[in-house]
C-alpha cells in the first residue's frame, strides 16, 4: 500500500499513538485504510492534517474548534471572514481568560500576603479567608 504506520505519523507529528486513535475516533483524521496484516495505513497527507490539528490546539483551539477550522477549508462558499471571525473569538477569548486569571492571581497574592507560613494550620489565614469565602471578592 505504501503509506505511513500509525507508529510513523506519531514519530513525524511529535504526538502520541494513543492520540492519533482519538484522532480518529473524533473525525479530525480519516480512518486510514488497513494493510493485510491489520495495520493502520495512513496517507502521507496525514502528517500534515495532525500537524495543523497540533498547532491550532497549541494557539488554544478546542478539538471541536479545531475540526470547525478543518471544514471551513472544504465546505463551499467559506472564505476567509469566516476563519478570522473565528479567529477573532478565539482572541476575545483568551483575553477573557487572562482577566481571570489576573484577578484570580491578585487574589491569592492578597491572601498570601495576610499568611506568615508560620503557625498550625488552623491559625492558617489562608484557609480562613477560604472557609469564609473572602478569596472570592478578593481582587475584584
Amino acid at each position: 500500500m505504501g503509506g505511513l504506520t500509525i507508529g510513523k505519523v506519531a514519530r513525524e507529528t511529535g504526538v502520541g499513538i494513543e492520540t492519533l486513535r482519538f484522532y480518529e475516533r473524533k473525525g479530525l483524521i480519516a480512518e486510514p485504510l488497513r494493510r493485510a496484516s491489520g495495520y493502520r495505513d495512513y496517507p502521507p497527507d496525514v502528517v500534515e492534517r495532525v500537524r495543523f490539528i497540533k498547532r491550532a490546539k497549541e494557539l488554544g483551539f478546542s478539538l471541536r474548534e479545531v475540526a470547525e477550522m478543518l471544514s471551513l477549508r472544504v465546505e463551499a462558499g467559506r472564505t476567509c471572514a469566516d476563519v478570522l471571525a473565528r479567529t477573532n473569538a478565539k482572541i476575545a477569548e483568551i483575553k477573557h481568560k487572562r482577566r481571570e486569571l489576573e484577578r484570580m492571581q491578585s487574589a491569592l497574592e492578597q491572601l498570601a500576603s495576610h499568611c506568615s507560613g508560620k503557625g498550625p494550620t488552623g491559625e492558617c489565614p489562608i484557609l480562613d479567608a477560604l472557609d469564609l469565602g473572602i478569596g472570592e471578592t478578593c481582587g475584584q
